[in-house]
């Protein structure tokens, strides 16, 4: 048995989103184990920060910030990693949106940005990058595309977030969809589905962090070795062999929270 199943050294990711949060905490785990990592964010100035950050001690870590909201910025994102690289091993979408309000004032526009970042633009920029992930897999070893859903797309949460969790629950089925087509191009289509993990979007875990944990069969928020670690194992030769599959990463509360007793 191969003794380097979560190396990544030699290979090159693309994560979106990657200047903070859970993007940022893969691009992380990915450099600590020898990827170059390109990082995109709407924000140049973020994203030009975090690239400098995560490249000290010798790591590499480069930006090109990129609005991949619309489907011309996917293709720009894409047109760029291929006039550098030529070729995708990994790529991470994990760039997201949320968006919270009463179901009689939910408006149109709350619907489309989540909409669009979190379920379209996953599509159009895997499309985009397709050539790119297809001259990167062989059969021994495939490409990689890692779709970040939540558990929110598994269960409910008490919180009026009507489209994030249309669009969640999409991107767990689209990733089957895809990986169910790419996988006969040697790209292994996957999805982490997050749970409470400190971050801008999730200010409850980040500011209430004890407070959350209480509801959290492991007893704790996740954290940054958490999302590294799945992410390794599915970039990585030790996950090459899971295709369609989503990680539900979150301590439990999706999978192992036991009903109210008499509502079984």
């Amino acid at each position: 048995m191969a003794l380097d199943l979560f190396t990544l050294q030699g290979r090159t990711a693309l994560v979106t989103g990657g200047s903070r949060g859970i993007g940022k905490m893969i691009a992380a785990g990915f450099i600590a184990q020898g990827a170059k990592v390109y990082i995109s964010s709407r924000k140049a100035d973020q994203c030009d920060a975090t690239a400098e950050e995560l490249s000290q001690g010798g790591g590499v870590c480069l930006s090109i910030p990129q609005d991949v909201s619309t489907v011309e910025g996917c293709r720009a994102l894409a047109a760029e990693i291929e006039a550098r690289e030529g070729k995708l091993d990994i790529l991470v979408n994990n760039a997201g949106a949320a968006w919270a309000a009463p179901f009689e004032d939910f408006p149109e526009h709350g619907w489309d940005k989540v909409m669009n970042l979190n379920l379209k633009s996953p599509f159009f920029l895997t499309q985009a990058l397709h050539g790119a992930l297809k001259a990167a897999g062989s059969p021994d070893r495939p490409a990689k595309v890692i779709n970040i859903c939540s558990i929110d797309g598994i269960r409910l949460n008490p919180l009026e977030t009507y489209s994030y969790h249309a669009s969640k629950s999409g991107l767990i089925y689209l990733t089957r969809r895809l990986a169910a087509r790419l996988i006969a191009d040697n790209i292994a289509v996957t999805g982490i589905a997050p749970g409470a993990f400190a971050s801008e979007m999730n200010r409850a875990a980040r500011d209430h962090g004890e407070a959350v944990s209480k509801a959290i069969p492991a007893r704790r928020i996740g954290r940054d070795e958490d999302m590294a670690g799945a992410a390794i194992y599915l970039a990585s030769r030790a996950g090459d062999y899971v295709v369609g599959e989503t990680i539900a990463v979150d301590g439990g509360v999706a999978l192992a929270s036991l009903g109210a007793a008499g509502l079984e």
